[in-house]
């Protein structure tokens, strides 16, 4: 993670209020959101490269071997993962960049040795 921005990590188990927090936070200025990579199914409402970049199993195995996550992990037998590129560029901007994940990633993130608040 670059100096100039910061990630922001809101983890918590499923129902725990980690998306009513997220979106108090990105009211903020300066404050963007990290779209997760997923394998499961679009939902009724959720608009792709929005809530979720969603791709099939391979694709998310490949960007698992070119190392292209900051952590992944599977949920409710679905594949979930925080791109690095992205985050990467956005906290290089100077920007905050606000981290949904569950609990499984944010420990995945401090094994990693990845900074954030």
């Amino acid at each position: 993670m670059s100096s100039d921005g910061r990630l922001v990590v809101i983890s918590g188990a499923s129902g725990s209020g980690k998306t009513t927090i997220c979106k108090r936070l990105l009211d903020a200025p300066a404050v963007v959101w990290s779209v997760s990579v997923t394998t499961r199914p679009q939902r009724e409402g959720e608009t792709e490269g929005k809530h979720y970049r969603f791709v099939d199993e391979d694709t998310f195995l490949s960007m698992v071997e070119d190392e292209a996550f900051l952590e992944h992990a599977v949920v409710h037998g679905y594949r979930y993962g925080t791109p690095r590129g992205p985050v990467e560029e956005m906290t290089a901007l100077g920007l905050t960049v606000l981290l949904e994940i569950d609990v499984q990633g944010a420990d995945l993130l401090r094994e990693r040795g990845v900074e954030a608040t």
